[in-house]
């Protein structure tokens, strides 16, 4: 009885949460009745069993809703980049302050081939070729909460034809990109255009992609923490006379050869109430050789971090990042985040629906992921206002000053 109490409790305090941020995110709606239709499908994400189809959230024998609901999210035209920009802004101002921008693939995969963006392709995190959707998140995590408030969906080529394009309402403006290049462009976006305090982006990187992604960041100033894989080659200078550089070795064995000098760092897993220990070494390194194409050695250097789990003899995670006025724990902590905000997506993401967008539209599937996001924060929000360091407090009071008087509604 007590649990169905305080589920009951959560569940009226994330309604509250809903219709707060509906005051503050969604003024670039023009009319009453979209922000109205924004309300229901977030209402309908946080308390639907089951996928978060349309169907399900508008209910059984409600076709005038179900029809609503998909004028509202697959064919209404309201853009979805100030809601994001908005949420975005909030959260840094309001919430526990963001400590870095992380960015989270997510693969999601279709029996069909109409879902917008959707081919069969080798996706890495599943170690396979299949067929599916592939997209990325862009999040403001901290160590105690992460929010995703960005997304790109990846074209693959024949979704940027004639044909298919038209079908899905793509705009000429979309290309066909990697996942990791799609993303980039958008840390770009944010960081030129939302004005948001500059946050390390931590992400994991291909080989391929690694080049062009140093290049991009570092010419914008944006500082990265990149995941890399140990058989990744670097360059870097040598040592003493007999040793003249630059050099080339895999990550893994720079690093070792630096074992000698490694630092230990306590930590908490995110998600766990026992301590870690882990051991980390770090080198500086000139750049990151690309076959097709040589990298010009960044204004700012280059540090490869690599990390020893408990009893490991070899070093098992590696990072390179170009910032380098900090110690090396701050930046192990910073790159864990990648672990928080997976955390999160498991627990809340996921459950408000997130992969579960049915539609064949480009701006629907944009419209979902902005609900998403937006009904994510809720459940987070709403969660913390019975704790007495919970974020709620400040958001319902800048949801109180932009409110107008009663008189004025």
């Amino acid at each position: 009885m007590a649990r169905a109490v305080l589920a009951e409790d959560s569940t009226t305090e994330i309604s509250e949460m809903i219709n707060v941020l509906i005051d503050l995110l969604f003024e670039s709606l023009p009319r009453r009745d979209q922000r109205n239709w924004a309300r229901v499908y977030l209402n309908g994400l946080v308390r639907t069993t089951g996928k978060r189809t349309i169907r399900n959230i508008a209910g059984s024998g409600a076709s005038s809703v179900e029809q609503s609901l998909q004028q509202f999210i697959s064919k209404s035209p309201w853009d979805w980049i100030p809601v994001r920009r908005s949420l975005a802004q909030l959260l840094e101002r309001t919430a526990h302050r963001p400590l870095a921008w992380v960015l989270r693939p997510m693969v999601i995969e279709k029996a069909g081939d109409r879902s917008v963006g959707v081919g069969r392709q080798f996706v890495p995190q599943l170690g396979r070729t299949a067929n599916c959707q592939q997209a990325s998140g862009i999040w403001l995590a901290s160590s105690d909460a992460s929010f995703p408030v960005e997304w790109t969906l990846t074209l693959p080529g024949p979704w940027t034809g004639e044909l298919l394009r038209r079908r899905a309402g793509i705009p000429d403006t979309a290309r066909s990109l990697t996942p990791a290049q799609d993303a980039v462009h958008a840390v770009r976006r944010m960081a030129a255009t939302w004005q948001l305090q500059r946050r390390p982006v931590v992400m994991e990187v291909a080989h391929g992609d690694l080049p062009q992604s140093i290049e991009s960041f570092t010419r914008q100033d944006i500082p990265f923490v990149f995941k890399v894989d140990g058989s990744l080659p670097v360059s870097f200078s040598g040592a003493g006379r007999c040793a003249p550089g630059p050099h080339t070795a895999p990550a893994r064995e720079l690093i070792d050869s630096r074992r000698s000098r490694r630092r230990v760092v306590e930590w908490t897993r995110h998600g766990c109430a026992e301590g870690a220990v882990t051991q980390l070494a770090s080198a500086p390194v000139l750049a990151t050789p690309c076959e097709d194409r040589p990298v010009p050695v960044p204004s700012t250097p280059l540090l490869l971090v690599g990390a020893w789990s408990e009893a490991a003899l070899l070093p098992s995670e590696f990072w390179i990042t170009n910032i380098g006025d900090r110690p090396l724990a701050q930046l192990f902590l910073l790159a864990k985040l990648a672990d928080r905000v997976s955390l999160d997506f498991t627990e809340t993401c996921e459950p408000v629906g997130i992969r579960d967008f049915e539609g064949r539209s480009f701006r629907g599937w944009h419209h979902h992921a902005t609900l998403a996001s937006v009904a994510h924060a809720a459940k987070l929000l709403g969660a913390r206002t019975r704790s007495p360091d919970g974020y709620a407090g400040p958001v319902r009071s800048a949801a109180a000053a932009a409110r107008p008087p009663a008189y004025m509604r």
